[in-house]
């Protein structure tokens, strides 16, 4: 099996499974390739369940998680004990931000239980997206297999 190396990170963007918004995808997904990145973006609303099928699926760097509707704390203390409680998922990075709740300069407090539900990291409205790009830039990158090689060996019919 032959590894290769990518210059960027692979990171899946996804929102919370009540956030039917996708402008904020839209413009993460924008700034991540600006900055290297290869962006598998799974759009809104999406369930916990997809959501970890395709960490499972991608193997990503990184899981970044948008909200802009205001749920994305109740969504995300769930959506991380999910990803956490997974033998694959468990140890891909995984962040959120934005809108986080209704309390407006209150919704600090959410990022202390969030980050104890399993995210790495939680962003604020009030976090600059530099933050971002910053903290996905110094993660280390999971090998990919190279095209040449398969993953698996398969054994000619007889």
């Amino acid at each position: 099996m032959q590894l290769t190396a990518r210059n960027g990170r692979r990171v899946l963007l996804s929102t919370v499974s009540s956030d039917a918004h996708t402008w904020n995808l839209v413009f993460l997904q924008l700034l991540l390739e600006e900055h290297g990145h290869e962006v598998i973006n799974l759009g809104p609303c999406v369930p916990d369940a997809l959501v970890l099928e395709a960490v499972r699926r991608h193997r990503p760097d990184a899981l970044v998680v948008s909200s802009v509707n205001g749920h994305g704390f109740l969504d995300g203390v769930r959506l991380a004990r999910t990803l956490r409680a997974d033998p694959v998922a468990r140890n891909v990075p995984a962040m959120i931000g934005g809108k986080l709740g209704v309390l407006g300069d209150a919704n600090q407090q959410y990022a202390r239980e969030l980050v104890e539900a399993g995210f790495d990291a939680v962003f604020t409205d009030a976090d600059s997206p530099e933050s971002l790009t910053s903290l996905i830039g110094r993660l280390p990158q999971r090998p990919v297999l190279s095209a040449a090689e398969p993953a698996t060996t398969k054994v000619a019919p007889s």
